[in-house]
């Protein structure tokens, strides 16, 4: 609830409007004496030309009835109907117009009161404290309904945010918006970075809001006193871009907020003179509140990304295998849009029929996809190891992925490489199609496929190619050439071609294919690239 505050009674700026100079004179006076400020009009037009000058309104019109040019009901009338000063209040006086229909038609006109001359100072007085009460506190509830607004607006936009950048520069934006001036924000990053953003210009006087700029402090100005359960300012650095008006301490309203006690605290910077009542206190911490606990969700999920890549890398190998027949090289990114665990996964073994290499890809981003994709991994070295054919790894693949996860369901592309002739035995389970690129430039896809693991149905036999020495084979995720609203077709067709151009070194080539097809971020990406050796001879 808003209580009345000291305001309610400070001097106001008052039209008085009145064709006889007496009346106006003591109207005036007696106004004057009590504090206030008075500007006189003596006839409705006048009084209209005041209202409509650039700068401060009255915050009550006193209007005589009887006016020369026209009634003051219809200046009242004309001051409710502009939008400009529609909220003015305006008090009709007369000592002619002084009947009950009078004074009726004048309340009914949009008067907020209406005196009888000749008319007592202390009842002037007080009618004109009753009537400043009211608007004052309709203003205020007005401009708090208004903040208010902003607050859940800004607190929306500050839970949206996907970085400490983005969000210092909305709460500092928020801070300017809600309270009409400029203000600044700092906090630390998850990584331990200070950041402040500002709205604040370089020239002298009450700077106007601007687009926050964003800065990183060299150190961060509030340290812990000795009992750790309070703030104080340290001596450096001041904050940047500090006007005039605000470098005494005592012209800026300082707020800290924090989610736990050992965090450094989200500080929120305005003018002091912004914050006028114990509404306007709430409001801004409660936009510090927020700025905090989204900043809290942000460290949140850093962690939580953070622990997540960390347990998806160990069900990755740890290296890969060094064999004569092939140079090997492999990139994994994971999605940066998302915390989950993705399912993407390689693997290259060494067995006695020669070099397998594989790439996959788990339906799903959770743990239980991560978990699947360890499962099949591990499967297949064994597998793999035991000397069986491609087609013989993808249908047992297929049936323990139906005995222990059914419904879940893998693309898998396997690849031998035979130790004693150019040959290769691909495996396709509806994975996209492996690309070989000759060592002449030239490339091709090699379209055959069989469908995705986990369906329980039948594998073709693997198809056999011939790659000569110096060919590289590229195996990669769909994070890598899907794009939304883009044909895979011509996904595949750009691969190809930046295949084509890229450097016959594996490790050059994925660094080429990452730079010329940056992923989007929105999903995870297994790359291999695979530089044949010549086959060794008896």
């Amino acid at each position: 609830m808003t209580l009345p505050s000291d305001t309610d009674h400070s001097p106001a700026l008052i039209l008085v409007v009145d064709d006889a100079p007496t009346n106006r004179y003591v109207l005036a006076t007696t106004l004057r004496r009590a504090g206030h400020q008075v500007i006189e009009a003596e006839d409705g037009t006048q009084a209209l030309e005041l209202l409509s000058v650039p700068g401060p309104l009255p915050e009550i019109a006193i209007v005589d009835v009887r006016l020369p040019d026209m009634t003051g009901f219809e200046v009242c009338e004309h001051i409710k109907n502009t939008p400009a000063t529609a909220a003015l209040p305006v008090i009709n006086i007369s000592a002619s117009a002084i009947t009950v229909n009078d004074r009726t038609q004048g309340l009914n006109r949009g008067a907020d009161a209406y005196l009888v001359e000749p008319v007592a100072p202390d009842e002037l007085l007080a009618t004109v404290t009753a009537t400043l009460r009211y608007a004052r506190a309709r203003r205020r509830a007005e401009l708090l309904a208004h903040r208010l607004h902003l607050l859940n607006h800004f607190t929306l936009a500050l839970y949206s945010t996907t970085d400490s950048q983005e969000l210092v520069r909305v709460t500092a934006r928020a801070a300017a918006a809600i309270f009409g001036c400029g203000a600044a924000a700092m906090l630390t990053t998850p990584e331990g970075r200070p950041l402040v953003a500002h709205t604040w210009q370089d020239r002298p006087g009450r700077s106007r809001p601007t687009e926050p700029q964003v800065h990183t402090m060299a150190a961060w100005p509030w340290r812990r006193d000795r009992s750790g359960s309070q703030d104080r300012p340290g001596p450096e650095p001041e904050l940047p871009c500090l006007p005039p008006d605000l470098k005494d301490p005592a012209h800026r309203r300082t707020v800290k907020g924090r989610a736990k006690s050992e965090r450094p605290p989200v500080v929120v910077v305005i003018a002091a003179d912004a914050v006028t009542t114990p509404d306007d206190e709430q409001v801004l911490a409660q936009l510090t509140q927020a700025s905090t606990l989204a900043l809290e969700a942000l460290r949140s999920y850093s962690e939580e990304h953070a622990l997540a890549l960390t347990l998806q890398r160990s069900f990755l190998p740890e290296r890969l295998p060094e064999n004569p027949r092939a140079q090997l090289a492999v990139r994994y990114l994971p999605a940066s849009e998302r915390t989950e665990i993705g399912g993407d996964f390689y693997e290259a073994i060494s067995t006695s029929a020669g070099l397998v290499v594989a790439v996959g890809d788990v339906a799903g981003h959770s743990l239980d996809a991560a978990m699947i994709m360890g499962q099949i991994r591990h499967a297949l070295r064994a597998y793999a190891a035991e000397g069986h054919p491609p087609e013989t790894i993808l249908a047992r693949l297929d049936h323990l992925l139906m005995s222990v996860e059914p419904g879940a369901t893998v693309t898998l592309c396997v690849i031998l490489i035979e130790y004693d002739s150019d040959t290769l035995h691909l495996a396709n389970a509806g994975h996209l199609p492996p690309l070989l690129r000759n060592p002449d430039g030239t490339t091709f896809f090699v379209p055959e496929h069989g469908p995705l693991l986990g369906l329980g149905l039948p594998h073709p036999p693997a198809r056999k190619i011939t790659a000569e020495p110096g060919a590289l084979i590229i195996l990669v995720t769909d994070g890598l050439i899907e794009r939304r609203h883009t044909d895979l077709q011509h996904s595949l067709g750009s691969l190809a071609e930046t295949v084509s151009a890229a450097p016959t070194g594996p490790e050059e080539a994925c660094a080429h294919l990452l730079e010329h097809l940056p992923p989007d971020g929105s999903d995870d990406v297994a790359l291999m690239v695979v530089r044949l050796n010549a086959a060794r001879t008896c």
